[in-house]
């Protein structure tokens, strides 16, 4: 509920905003022409990465790099049935989720890019195979089978310490949110001669990352979002962030090891062409690379509140303190 009153706060975001240049008639602009005081190029603004397209290929588009013009609309189609707050089939659970109906979310109505994934390497759109080792760890559990003994127990997004798509890497991962196109996923840029910061709206992370040089962190020096270092490449502003803290999760697995390299590029006034390669030899067999869509929006970026408005906290503790003494006291009748 605490994400369908935000909606309602940020009404006026703007979530139907520019596609990106896979979508519209954009005329990609001279790197020269969109430059900060300094003369670097200027990638400021509020932009937004939810592109409704799959990190993985689906095995009915095996082979199939884009979409056609029908197969794209019936994607928009489907997507936005299947994600309709309206909706009340399904599981008690299902209809939980969808506790704020339709009328409260602003969507965009389109899908950002004909991909039929994220990921553009290996070429078949799928993640590289694990290792023997990854393989045989557990995947971790969504946040409705966790335990809950203690605020610990619970995912670092209910805990507002960190947002797993906010990144680094910054990709729309799948989640039960994927029905609020366009909200949960804007975050801003910031420039100055020295760094470059990234503020993500959702939990309010905000990443900092040095463009002078200087090496990463002492390997025993671990944080939430990694030691992110940053230099330009012409007119792509290259980071390269390591250091993850080993109890931040990516795709289900920890990632004390990985290594993530992240391309930002202006492609036009209204788009970010942005692209990230994952290395972790612990994990999987080889890097693999995923280009997501990212287009501008009207900002500005709202105040998220989250410890302020974390009442699910309080009531997924306490719920579970209802459960546990209905257990016991079940326990205790049946044992008379």
């Amino acid at each position: 509920m605490r994400q369908a009153i935000l909606v309602v706060v940020g009404v006026a975001l703007l979530v139907t905003v520019a596609h990106t240049q896979t979508r519209i008639g954009t005329v990609p602009v001279k790197a020269s022409t969109l430059r900060t005081p300094t003369g670097d190029p200027d990638l400021q603004g509020v932009w937004n990465f939810s592109a409704g397209t799959p990190l993985e290929r689906p095995p009915a588009l095996a082979g199939k790099e884009f979409l056609t013009d029908d197969e794209l609309a019936q994607a928009e189609k489907q997507i936005h049935e299947r994600n309709s707050a309206d909706r009340r089939d399904g599981a008690g659970t299902d209809d939980v989720r969808r506790e704020a109906n339709e009328f409260w979310f602003e969507k965009r109505p389109t899908i950002l890019t004909r991909r039929t994934s994220l990921i553009i390497d290996p070429p078949d759109g799928k993640l590289p195979p694990l290792t023997p080792t990854a393989a045989q760890k557990p995947v971790a559990k969504g946040n409705e089978f966790r335990s809950a003994d203690g605020p610990e127990d619970r995912g670092l997004g209910e805990r507002c310490i960190a947002r797993e798509s906010n990144g680094p890497p910054i990709v729309e991962l799948p989640s039960i949110n994927e029905h609020l196109i366009g909200f949960a996923f804007h975050f801003q840029i910031f420039q100055s001669a020295n760094y470059v910061a990234i503020l993500s709206e959702t939990v309010q992370q905000v990443r900092i990352i040095p463009l002078d040089g200087r090496p990463h962190l002492p390997q025993s020096v671990r944080q939430w979002l990694g030691d992110s270092r940053g230099h330009w490449e012409g007119t792509t502003l290259v980071v390269e962030t390591t250091n993850f803290h080993d109890k931040r999760l990516f795709l289900g697995l920890t990632v004390e090891n990985m290594r993530v390299v992240e391309r930002f590029t202006r492609g036009s006034a209204d788009t970010l062409d942005y692209q990230f390669t994952i290395d972790d030899p612990t994990r999987w067999t080889k890097p693999w690379t995923a280009a997501v869509p990212i287009g501008k929006t009207d900002g500005p970026i709202y105040e998220f509140a989250c410890q302020e408005g974390n009442y699910s906290m309080r009531n997924i503790l306490s719920g579970a303190r209802a459960q546990e003494k209905v257990a016991a006291q079940a326990e205790k009748t049946g044992s008379r």
